[in-house]
C-alpha cells in the first residue's frame, strides 16, 4: 500500500467507532469556511471547495471505502454542487468588491441584505418543488442499504437547503443562515443515525456559528448605507 492510500484511508478510533480522517480535515476546512463566510472574505469560497471535496469521497461510500460501509447519496450529491455553487459564489463576491469597494483586498467582499420578496418566493418554491422531485429519484436510485422511506425525504431536505443555502450566500443574502438552520434540523439526526459522527458533531457546533452570524450580518445590513446594499443586488 502506498503513503498516499494509507493517508486516504486513515482512521481514528474514538469510543469504538473508526473515523475516518477525510471526514474530519473536511469538515473542518468546512468550519473555517463558514467563520470565512460570515466574515465575508473571499477566501471562504476555496476553502470550502477543499472541504467539499474531502466529504464527497466520505459519504460516496460505494466507490470510497469508509467505516460506516454506507453511501449517503444525498450528502455526496450536495458535495458536488458545493463546490459547482462555490465557484459561482467566488466569482460573484470577486466581482462585487472589485466593483464597489475598488478591490481592495481587506474590505469584505459583499454588503449583506434580505432577499427581496420575489427573490424568496423563487427559493422557496424551489426547495419545495426540489425536494418532491430529490426524494423521489434518491428512492429510485436507492441507498445501498435497506433504508426507509424517511431517509429519503430528510436526505432531499438536506440536499436542496444545501443548494439553497450556498446560492443565498452567494447573493448575499441574510437568508441563507435561516436556510442552514432549516438544513441543521434535519442534517444532525440523519448523520448520527448513519454513524457519520463528526460531522454531525459539526452540524451541532455549526448551529451555534449560524445564529452567531446570522446576528453579525443582519447588524450589518441594518447599519449599511443604500448604496452599499444596492451595490450588492448587483445581478451576476
Amino acid at each position: 500500500m502506498s503513503i498516499l492510500e494509507q493517508l486516504f484511508g486513515a482512521q481514528l478510533v474514538v469510543l469504538g467507532h473508526p473515523i475516518l480522517w477525510r471526514e474530519i480535515l473536511g469538515n473542518v476546512f468546512g468550519f473555517a469556511s463558514a467563520i470565512g463566510g460570515m466574515r465575508r472574505r473571499l477566501w471562504a469560497w476555496p476553502v470550502g471547495i477543499v472541504g467539499n471535496a474531502l466529504l464527497f469521497t466520505v459519504f460516496f461510500g460505494v466507490a470510497f471505502s469508509n467505516p460506516q460501509h454506507e453511501t449517503l447519496f444525498g450528502q455526496a450529491a450536495r458535495q458536488v454542487f458545493f463546490i459547482i455553487t462555490s465557484v459561482y459564489g467566488w466569482w460573484r463576491w470577486y466581482s462585487v468588491r472589485r466593483a464597489s469597494r475598488a478591490g481592495d483586498r481587506d474590505a469584505p467582499a459583499i454588503m449583506p441584505r434580505w432577499a427581496t420578496a420575489a427573490e424568496r418566493l423563487g427559493y422557496l418554491a424551489f426547495w419545495v418543488l426540489a425536494v418532491l422531485l430529490c426524494q423521489w429519484v434518491f428512492a429510485v436510485v436507492g441507498a445501498g442499504w435497506p433504508a426507509p422511506r424517511w431517509y429519503y425525504w430528510c436526505d432531499a431536505w438536506i440536499f436542496v437547503g444545501s443548494i439553497v443555502a450556498t446560492y443565498a450566500m452567494a447573493r448575499g443574502w441574510n437568508d441563507f443562515w435561516l436556510a442552514w438552520i432549516g438544513v441543521d434540523l434535519v442534517g444532525v439526526p440523519l448523520l448520527i443515525s448513519s454513524g457519520f459522527y463528526p460531522s454531525a458533531a459539526l452540524y451541532v457546533v455549526y448551529a451555534g456559528l449560524v445564529l452567531y452570524g446570522f446576528t453579525v450580518w443582519l447588524r450589518v445590513s441594518r447599519r449599511a448605507p443604500r448604496e452599499d446594499r444596492e451595490a450588492s443586488a448587483v445581478t451576476a
